[in-house]
């Protein structure tokens, strides 16, 4: 069996909170109670997706501050904050409260470019200035300088009986080396890496120099490590969909395989006029998995990973997903759960 170049440090999971639009809470509290199992279950970190005007988290930085006074230190992750969306300072602010409530654990994943319909929202969004708005990198270098405590404004003092300071409040000296870009393609890459950010990729990329998704996964990785200071010891996180069945009832067998089969074909070769590649999702027991994923091309190369769990599953399915990632694939692929004596 083909050998992972670096031993997996780092275990982790990405959930995207799904509710039901006439009763949100019970599919918010949902989200926490598996953050919750996460952390009991000794992984290294749990991510949130973003979805705004959908039926899941629209608001990662609130659930991820409750959730921060539900544990004490699996980190939480943000894959990804969409930039468009945001004002940098403020969610400079935000980001850096919620670091300071959880202790040093928010780890937050962002990503630049035009929000989703932005002709059919941007009306609601930013009514007196759509047409000037930039949604290049720029974005990104803004919050990464903010959230660094470089200056956001000119005046700092006291006026009256008010202490203002010339930087984001509260800072949060270890957050700025926490920071990830959440990256499809080359440019993007080598963009996080000239930046001194982490590097997010997942289970969709552009298919620019080739139709092999590990191929292109590969070169991202390659790419971002060499513009990045730390070279090969900077920051990877692969995200790929992984269904361990171990100890899956034979209902749940059948429902991840007929899940995975219904999104194969899109694998097939790229999608639409920007080319995204997406990868296959894996299913399987967990020896079955750690063999294929030893012999991904790109998963040799890194040594921390967040498996995306599917969609549209049920918690209970989420309970079996996690529990076999942790007690069974982790181990398999060289991984102690934290907190276990190395």
């Amino acid at each position: 069996m083909p050998r992972p170049t670096r031993p997996l440090r780092k275990l982790g999971f990405l959930t995207i909170g799904l509710f039901a639009g006439d009763d949100p809470r019970p599919g918010h509290e949902s989200t926490l109670r598996i953050i919750e199992l996460g952390e009991r279950l000794g992984f290294d970190s749990v991510w949130v997706r973003h979805r705004h005007l959908q039926y899941g988290i629209s608001s990662p930085i609130a659930v991820l501050a409750a959730a921060s006074q539900r544990t004490r230190r699996i980190e939480l992750g943000t894959a990804v904050i969409p930039l468009g969306w945001e004002n940098p300072l403020r969610l400079a602010e935000d980001l850096a409260t919620v670091d300071v409530l959880s202790g040093g654990r928010l780890n937050p994943g962002v990503s630049v470019g035009p929000p989703s319909h932005y002709d059919q929202v941007k009306g609601a969004l930013y009514p007196d200035t759509a047409d000037l708005e930039d949604f290049s990198h720029e974005r990104v270098r803004r919050l990464v300088s903010l959230v660094r405590g470089e200056p956001a404004s000119a005046f700092s003092g006291t006026e009256g009986f008010e202490v203002f300071s010339g930087r984001v409040q509260p800072h949060s000296p270890g957050l700025a080396a926490r920071l990830w870009y959440g990256g499809a393609s080359l440019r993007s890459a080598r963009w996080a890496g000239e930046h001194g950010m982490n590097f997010l990729t997942s289970s969709v990329v552009k298919a620019e120099e080739s139709a092999d998704f590990e191929r292109v996964q590969l070169s991202h990785v390659r790419e971002f490590r060499a513009h990045h200071p730390d070279g090969e010891r900077a920051r990877v996180s692969q995200g790929l969909v992984v269904l361990p069945t171990d100890t899956a009832t034979p209902e749940q067998r059948a429902k991840y395989a007929a899940y995975a089969a219904a999104r194969l074909p899109r694998t097939a070769e790229p999608q639409g006029p920007a080319r995204m590649l997406f990868a296959p999702d894996l299913v399987g027991d967990s020896a079955q998995l750690a063999e294929r994923l030893h012999a991904h091309a790109a998963f040799q190369e890194i040594d921390e990973v967040a498996f995306a769990l599917p969609f549209t599953f049920e918690h209970d399915d989420y309970v079996q997903i996690l529990t076999d990632m942790a007690t069974k694939l982790g181990p398999a692929l060289g991984w102690r759960p934290a907190g276990e004596p190395g």
